[in-house]
């Protein structure tokens, strides 16, 4: 009999163990060509030799010599650097003037590579940019809210294939992030505990969802996944903000990132994904109720008109056969 599991995270409802349910192998991507791109292409402007055809250059790693890690500003911005936040109420209309921040964040100068295939160290020096752009972003006075995010492969969104991240910073802050925080809030009111935290401890006992178990990170299956495949890495130990990972911490959550993405790309086949960093800003690294992690969503199905109507989710993949698979998967 079907089940509707509650994701006490996001607060939505999931359908899982339908008749329509399939095995966790049957999400393969078919006819895949994993390494069909070139080290190089010519009109990629991401690839080391065309840096003259990207925006502002920002950041480069090292700062001298070849370069493995660039962050420039993004071409095509969807808010304006320039410009005060302004808020404007007229009768019942709301807006909020247009300013923020928008980069990029180039992973490799190859453009036939991507984190799953990368080396340790790379992953780790990407990493690394994540959190220190991450950290000067949220001290622009006009953000409230900053997300890094990748689209990987033809059904995520992205434009270019060339391995590479974004970061977006809004001077508002989004209403999905909103209601998680007031969540977390009530849920820390009623129990004293992180919800984050009580959710990894949940999911250690129970061991059937984990994927990847590192020092200071895992990944698992949510028991409340949102779509086949959904998984989330998060810290081992409380930690509200993203900006505040350790430099310490910064190698094993390359590893646990790594691998799990591995895992995929070797189990389907390298499939399209997209993932986000969920986070708070630094200046509330004191708080108790909150946890930030990182959300992994391939794009292995499609929503629904039933989805879309009614806002719950429907995974057509048990989350405990999806994890047991995960864990088979050799890399």
């Amino acid at each position: 009999m079907p089940e509707l599991r509650l994701n006490l995270i996001s607060r939505e409802w999931v359908v899982v163990g339908t008749s329509h349910a399939r095995k966790p192998e049957e999400f393969r991507v078919r006819g895949n060509d994993r390494h069909h791109s070139p080290e190089y292409v010519k009109t990629c402007p991401f690839c080391v030799g065309n840096e003259s055809k990207t925006p502002d250059e920002l950041l480069r790693l090292p700062e001298d010599g070849p370069w493995s890690v660039r962050v420039t500003t993004n071409k095509f911005p969807v808010l304006e650097v320039e410009g005060e936040r302004t808020r404007i109420n007229q009768g019942m209309k709301r807006v909020v003037t247009g300013v923020g921040l928008h980069e990029v964040i180039i992973e490799s100068p190859r453009h036939d590579t991507t984190m799953a295939l990368q080396e340790p160290e790379d992953v780790a020096r990407v990493i690394m940019v994540y959190r220190d752009r991450f950290r000067s972003v949220v001290d622009d006075k006009r953000v409230q809210h900053a997300l890094i995010f990748k689209n990987h492969g033809p059904d995520s969104g992205t434009s270019i294939s060339h391995p590479h991240a974004q970061l977006i910073a809004t001077p508002v802050m989004p209403q999905q992030v909103r209601f998680r925080v007031d969540e977390s809030m009530r849920y820390f009111d009623n129990t004293g505990e992180c919800l984050m935290c009580a959710t990894l401890i949940d999911e250690f006992q129970d061991g059937k969802r984990i994927v990847v178990d590192t020092e200071h990170f895992a990944s698992f299956v949510p028991f409340a996944a949102l779509s086949p495949f959904h998984m989330w890495i998060f810290p081992k130990v409380h930690r509200p903000s993203f900006g505040t990972l350790p430099d310490e911490h910064i190698h094993d959550l390359a590893e646990c990132l790594r691998l799990t993405l591995l895992k995929l790309y070797e189990g389907l086949n390298n499939p399209s994904y997209n993932f986000a960093i969920r986070s708070l800003s630094p200046f509330r690294s004191r708080s108790e109720y909150i946890h930030w992690y990182i959300s992994i969503v391939p794009n292995v199905s499609r929503a629904t008109g039933f989805e879309l109507g009614t806002g719950m989710h429907v995974n057509q993949a048990m989350p405990e056969e999806v994890a047991e698979f995960l864990r088979g998967v050799r890399v």
